[in-house]
Formats: C-alpha cells, structure tokens, sequence
C-alpha cells in the first residue's frame, strides 16, 4: 500500500472514532443501531474493523448514518494528520 492510501486510511479512522465519541456512542451501542437496519456487527468486531481502518466507503456512511451524522466535512489528511 502507498504512502497516500495509509494517510486517508488513517484520516477517515480518525473522522469515524472522533464522532463516535463526540456523539457518545460506544461500540456497543453503535453495534445496536446498526443491527436496526439489518447490519449485524459484533462489537468486538466493529473494534477492530475500524481501528485497522479496513473498511468500505458503504459501511462507514452506514456508521455515520446510525449515529446521526448528516454532513461531513473533509479536510486535507496531511494538514489534520500533522496536527
């Protein structure tokens, strides 16, 4: 994998675990709402899904969604990765 991809891979791990916790929603609860709409997940699994950053575009808008984010912003991964 080249530099690049890791970068976003991090970035877009980065965006996910920090809305989780802003909105306070464990892995538990986010396993909860996803299995609302027919995705079922186990916590532990949801866990390390994300923290190895390996996941679809699909399942994180089905992440974001569960939890209530509507908009997203992006910035540029060098800029925020420095940070």
């Amino acid at each position: 994998m080249d530099a690049p991809d890791k970068l976003w891979e991090e970035y877009i791990k980065g965006l996910l675990k920090a809305d989780l916790v802003r909105r306070k929603v464990s892995y538990s609860k986010l396993a909860s709402l996803l299995k609302e709409i027919g995705i079922i997940e186990d916590p532990k699994n949801l866990i390390n899904k994300i923290n190895r950053a390996k996941f679809s575009a699909t399942f994180l808008f089905e992440c974001l969604y569960v939890i209530g984010c509507r908009e997203i912003k992006i910035d540029d991964p060098k800029k925020v990765m420095l940070r």
